[in-house]
Formats: C-alpha cells, sequence, structure tokens
C-alpha cells in the first residue's frame, strides 16, 4: 500500500530545529544555544505551580482571563485586546492560519525568526523577505516589497538572531506608509532585556491608535516559562475575534497561567535578569574582542558572532566539551555562531575553551 500523502506545500518545510539540551555521557552541560534566561525562573513562579499541582485534572480556563487581567494592569491595556497562547509562536501560527492562503504574500526581513516562512508554507502562502542592512530591519526594503499580495509581515523588534532593532519612528514609518488591509505583526519576545537599550521602546502602546497593528510578547524569555509554552499579543478589536475564533479552546494549559501571573509579578526576578544580562553580554562582547571574533551590538540576551568558515568546526569542538551554542546555517549566517548569555561559570567556561580553539 502506498503512504497517504500529505499536502505538497507541507512536503517543502524545512523543520524548525531547537538549540541541543544533551549528549549522551556528557552529564555537566553548558546550555548557551536557545536564549533561555540563565537565572532560570522566578521562585515565585515555581511556588504557585507547585501550590497548584492537584488542580492539574481539571481543565484550565480557556480564555486565560486571570492572566489577561494581570496583564493588562501591569501594562495598562484593554483587556478585551489581550489573546494569549501557547508560546509566541501559536500565535503566530494562528495569526497566518486566518488571514494568509494559496497566492498570498508573508512578507519579513531576511533574518527573521524561522517560523515565519514554515507558517506561511504550513497554509500554503509565500514567504517573502526583504533585504536587511547591516543585519537590521530595513523600512525601505520592507516597503520596497509590499505589493497586492502581501497579506502580513512581521517584524522582530529585537531580532533573533541578529539582536538588532530598530527605533519606534521606523515602526511608525512603516506602518503609515502601508495599506490598511496589511496586518503588522512586531514580535517582541526580547522586549524586556532591550528596554535597558538605548534607543529601544515597546510599540505596545501604538496597537490602539491603528486597526493593523498587532504585537507579540512570549513568557519564554526574561521570564524563564520556555517549558511552560505561554506568550501573549495585543490587537486590534477585530484581530481578536478572529483569534478566539481559530485557536483551541484550551489552548495555554493551567500550569503556565499560574507561572506566568506569578513570574508577572516578580519585578525583582526580572530587575536581576536586566542587570545580570547586561553585564555578562559585555562581558562576552570584550572576552571575544580579544580573540579577534567580531560581534553584532545585541539588544536581547544573546550575542552573534563571526567565527567565518571554520563555525561550525568550533561549535562542534565546544559541542565535545559540553558546551552548545547555536549553528546559524538555517538562518543563511554559516560563517557566525549564536551565543546565549549564561550564568558567571558557564559565560567563563565558553570563553576558556574558546580561547584554546582560537588561538592553541
Amino acid at each position: 500500500m502506498g503512504a497517504i500523502k500529505a499536502k505538497p506545500n507541507i512536503m517543502e518545510i524545512n523543520p524548525y530545529i531547537g538549540g541541543e539540551a544533551k549528549i549522551e555521557g556528557i552529564n555537566k552541560l553548558v546550555r548557551l544555544a536557545s536564549n533561555e534566561n540563565a537565572l532560570g525562573t522566578s521562585q515565585l513562579a515555581i511556588k504557585a505551580c507547585k501550590e497548584n499541582l492537584s488542580e492539574i485534572y481539571r481543565y484550565p480556563n480557556g480564555g486565560a482571563d486571570k492572566l489577561r487581567e494581570a496583564l493588562a494592569k501591569k501594562y495598562g491595556l484593554n483587556l478585551a485586546n489581550i489573546v494569549c497562547g501557547a508560546g509566541s509562536e501559536e500565535l503566530i501560527s494562528l495569526i497566518i492560519k486566518a488571514y494568509a492562503g494559496v497566492g498570498d504574500e508573508v512578507l519579513y526581513s531576511y533574518y527573521g525568526f524561522l517560523m515565519y516562512p514554515i507558517s506561511a508554507k504550513a497554509v500554503g502562502a509565500t514567504p517573502v523577505t526583504a533585504a536587511e542592512h547591516n543585519l537590521t530591519t530595513s523600512v525601505d526594503e520592507i516597503l520596497g516589497k509590499v505589493n497586492s499580495k502581501t497579506k502580513l509581515i512581521f517584524i522582530a523588534n529585537p531580532n533573533n538572531p541578529t539582536g538588532s532593532f530598530i527605533a519606534k519612528p521606523e515602526i511608525k514609518r512603516l506602518i503609515d506608509n502601508i495599506p490598511e488591509d496589511i496586518l503588522l505583526i512586531i514580535d517582541e519576545a526580547y522586549a524586556e532585556f532591550a528596554l535597558a537599550e538605548k534607543g529601544y521602546n515597546s510599540t505596545i502602546d501604538m496597537v490602539d491608535d491603528y486597526n493593523n497593528l498587532c504585537v507579540l510578547r512570549t513568557f519564554s524569555k526574561i521570564y524563564g516559562l520556555a517549558g511552560l509554552r505561554v506568550g501573549w499579543g495585543y490587537f486590534p478589536a477585530h484581530v481578536t475575534d478572529v483569534l478566539h475564533r481559530v485557536r483551541g479552546p484550551f489552548n495555554v494549559n493551567s500550569m503556565a497561567q499560574i507561572a506566568a501571573m506569578a513570574a508577572l509579578s516578580d519585578d525583582e526576578f526580572i530587575e536581576k535578569s536586566i542587570a545580570h544580562n547586561k553585564k555578562w553580554l559585555q562581558y562576552l562582547v570584550n572576552e571575544l574582542k580579544d580573540m579577534g571574533v567580531k560581534t553584532c551590538p545585541s539588544a536581547g540576551n544573546f550575542l552573534l558572532a563571526r567565527f567565518g568558515k571554520n563555525a561550525e568546526e568550533i561549535r562542534l569542538k565546544l559541542r565535545k566539551n559540553g558546551i552548545f551554542i547555536r549553528q546559524m546555517g538555517a538562518y543563511s549566517l554559516p560563517e557566525y555562531l549564536r551565543i546565549t548569555v549564561g550564568l558567571e561559570d558557564e559565560n567563563k567556561a565558553l570563553c576558556s575553551f574558546l580561547a584554546k580553539i582560537i588561538k592553541p
């Protein structure tokens, strides 16, 4: 019997591969490949989960109502315009599922998050890239790619894997110059880290002024809840209505909601995370510079570093010693490696091994 075939557009997708997490035979690992918070997660979030474990037999609140209330209060937003998802990538896929299909185009910057083209191809839409300038999103290049087929534009700001961002006035210029029937989605997964950077501002306060602007956030990065999969977005009312129609009825699990609410209240943990990241990001920049390795300015909790034609060889040598950093070939950056900011001993171990490899 012949195998049942999936739709052709599905078979064109190169699956997303996350950062490595284990090596057989090595117990002590330095995991700097997935942009996780070096400090872990809030103890308040862990405590809240433990206290509610006996309730996991019950279905979660379908609308994540209490979490949405907490988000609305925290950021001064309209509760009705917040939608939660199983990570921000679920919201990415839901938006594309709802608004794009065969014959439509989904536009994003050349080194943007891989889930944009993957989700576009999954619905038969065509992913289209706009060139970047100095590894940074270019509004002019994006505007030059807009046409009658364009349905959605995704901008990761700050961007993963480059760490670069564009200023708020540039985003305003972009949305002011695209047709109102094109949705612009600003993916702010690393916003909490970036707010410490000069020149960066969130665009979440602009959503109420535009009928075609959406902003996504996540609890996977600074809040350290990557394993629970919880994200959220702020949308115009008509988009919110659509997303509630296409999302699963219980798409955010109960532990994710409980942990997210607790993490959201832990300002001390966020402040510590920002301070740690600022200190050790600069440490990595300085150490790599001393080794002759150029790094890209980053507003996230990671660095994109150029190692040249030996990048993959260097990554594999680190891997043999239990140190994971991220290869960038899938992003068309084969000479680069992405390094997550880790704990003090992890950052120092990485730099020590790198120095032996680069300057034996």
